[in-house]
């Protein structure tokens, strides 16, 4: 439950692009983006962001830490978005056409979407897990962060390697 409330005040933050924490510059992750979109290395620019944030004042304590990987969780959290309405409507377009050759298909947009929800339950657990590892620690919540980071930044570059 305290893990819901700290979603929703990060979901709750500015619209994309626009930093969540004022030690984060969302700046790092777009450039990093656009330069390894030709060599397909984007997964290498997961965590920069943050990287660049804790090694900053905002790094010099376990909730500044957190807070920088909240905010490019957020970051890659608004791309996956996205990313995910982009592929969604291919997904129906795809449908109409994959209806026409057999109906017996299933509908591709449903099958996306109960993907993505059976996703998000996976990232949610997974990260809950991770949390536990932490005995209740104060490492906790920014260990949780850094997962949900990383998981919502695969997913973000899986759905957009399909949507291109």
């Amino acid at each position: 439950m305290k893990r819901l409330a700290c979603i929703i005040v990060v979901m709750a933050g500015p619209a994309f692009g626009q930093s969540v924490f004022e030690g984060y510059d969302p700046a790092i992750l777009e450039t990093c983006l656009m330069q390894t979109e030709a060599s397909g290395l984007q997964s290498d620019c997961i965590g920069q962001g943050a990287a660049a944030c804790v090694a900053g004042d905002a790094g010099s304590s376990t909730v500044g830490y957190g807070m920088c990987m909240s905010a490019e969780w957020q970051d890659w959290d608004d791309r996956l978005n996205e990313v995910y309405a982009i592929v969604l409507q291919q997904q129906r377009e795809f449908g109409v056409h994959l209806q026409d050759v057999n109906p017996a298909f299933p509908n591709p947009d449903e099958v996306m979407r109960d993907m993505q929800r059976a996703w998000i339950k996976y990232r949610d657990l997974a990260c809950d897990w991770e949390r536990l590892q932490w005995s209740g620690g104060t490492g906790a919540g920014p260990a949780a962060a850094q997962c949900m980071l990383e998981l919502t930044a695969q997913q973000m570059l899986f759905l957009n390697a399909r949507g291109q």
